[in-house]
């Protein structure tokens, strides 16, 4: 099959733009937590006005993923329980979960499997994150990191059948086959994605460049070690074979080369799986918000 690149690009641009943007509400939500002097009072405010995300964050610090004794019903103590960076990237997170579900385009990568997979990445990118003494905080955004990396693999058609099919087979890399057959690769649209979403730096670097392992030293030190743990927390889930992105070969020497950079040893990567596990089963409720 003969696909014409010029079109292919034509096509996930235009889907891109029909893509709706995320709602008002998540929009003031990244504003307020991104100003250093925010309260969560502020947020409280603007997550009360919406009963569906005031639903999820009540949902979520209620799940198993917290464990908690007692049940929470207020919204205001939910914020302060969580975190404001937590009710930031389950509120983003959530949003763009139901957008992706709602324009899914390709057959090529069933739904669960590839969210499988992408929780996964956050999961073990995270306790990665842990290992390295990251704060919490950032550990909450090296989750967000490691779910929506592969965001840019949804705009693709069902020709991306042929990609997934070629890599497979002839087990290339994923991205060496999209742009030979389709001339441009998920990173590259991730990026649009992620413009038009007005996403941050380290997200946005994430979804964009984490393939990229040779080139870490070339990104600010605050975005480097982020999407390098996102990126071994990718490789993590497709040596656990969680879920499925359509790259199921990790590099040996892409593994060696991050564990290097982050400081990681060898013992202590392979020694989270246990936990990673765990965690999956807990983060699934990211998919059921």
């Amino acid at each position: 099959m003969s696909i014409d690149q010029d079109i292919q690009r034509r096509d996930i641009e235009k889907f891109i733009r029909k893509m709706p943007s995320l709602s008002t509400t998540v929009g003031k939500v990244m504003e307020i937590c991104s100003r250093t002097d925010a309260s969560p009072n502020e947020l409280n405010k603007v997550i009360s006005l919406d009963p569906v995300l005031t639903g999820q964050v009540l949902k979520l610090i209620n799940s198993a993923y917290y464990s908690l004794v007692n049940k929470v019903t207020s919204l205001t103590r939910a914020i302060t329980m969580l975190g404001m960076n937590t009710v930031k990237n389950m509120a983003l997170s959530t949003a763009i979960i139901g957008t992706v579900a709602g324009a899914k385009k390709s057959r090529a990568l069933p739904t669960q499997k590839f969210w499988a997979h992408s929780i996964g990445a956050g999961v073990s990118a995270k306790l990665l994150g842990e290992l390295k003494g990251v704060p919490i905080m950032e550990r909450e955004e090296l989750f967000l990191g490691g779910l929506l990396h592969d965001l840019g693999k949804v705009p693709f058609g069902d020709e991306y059948i042929e990609v997934l099919n070629i890599a497979k087979f002839e087990q290339v890399p994923l991205r060496e086959v999209e742009l030979d057959v389709l001339g441009i690769d998920h990173q590259e649209v991730g990026l649009m994605i992620a413009s038009k979403w007005k996403l941050n730096n380290v997200i946005t670097s994430c979804i964009g460049s984490h393939h990229d392992v040779h080139n870490l030293a070339s990104y600010p030190k605050e975005v480097s070690l982020q999407l390098a743990l996102v990126a071994l927390g990718d490789l993590y889930a497709n040596i656990l074979d969680h879920g499925y992105a359509g790259n199921p070969f990790p590099n040996e020497e892409d593994v060696y080369s991050l564990l290097k950079f982050t400081d990681i040893c060898i013992e202590d990567f392979c020694g989270i799986g246990g936990r990673v596990v765990e965690e999956i089963d807990k983060a699934k409720v990211f998919l059921q918000i």
